[in-house]
């Protein structure tokens, strides 16, 4: 018997099968790509921020201060975090706690991407010029995968960033 053009309904549903199997494997995995991506952004973004700080205040002679802000003037207590945004600046007059002048200029913002939490063990990091000692500590990067995919930039004593996938001696852990 000839076959006129078209597909019976056996070959369409088979495809649709295939096709449906291959789909539903390569969305997640395009799901991870895009948080990957969005996180290592935000890390790098920050580890900018860091070494963009401590230039400028070997540089300036000044202290530069890094710190957590949702309206790029003030440097943010308790009551915002770190995935709300990020400034940096010279400290020009010294203030404690620092507070950006009209004087001291906005030298990097930036706001994260990532759609998760972004914690910090320090309100703010201070480095210092003239071999002094600067802030040192931890800020997770997470999201909705939890700690298994959490990355973590812990910054020494003397200001230099690194990026870890594990806290200093233990697990990394998100908040809730």
């Amino acid at each position: 018997m000839r076959r006129r053009g078209g597909y019976t309904l056996i070959e369409l549903v088979t495809t649709l099968v295939v096709g449906s199997v291959l789909l539903s494997l390569a969305v997640p995995a395009f799901e991870n790509l895009v948080l990957d991506s969005r996180r290592t952004a935000d890390i790098n973004a920050f580890v900018t921020a860091v070494q963009l700080a401590r230039s400028e205040s070997a540089k300036r002679g000044r202290p530069a201060v890094l710190c957590k802000t949702v309206d790029w003037v003030h440097c943010n207590g308790a009551d915002a975090y770190y995935e709300q945004g990020w400034m940096v600046f010279v400290d020009e007059d010294g203030d404690s706690p620092p507070f950006r002048d009209e004087n001291e200029q906005l030298l990097f913002g930036y706001e994260p991407v990532t759609a998760g939490t972004i914690r910090s063990n320090r309100a703010r990091y201070v480095f210092r010029p003239y071999w002094r000692r600067s802030t040192n500590g931890t800020i997770t990067f997470c999201d909705r995968r939890g700690s298994d995919a959490a990355r973590a930039v812990i910054i020494s004593y003397t200001g230099r960033p690194r990026v870890a996938d594990r806290g200093p001696g233990r697990p990394l852990v998100c908040a809730s």
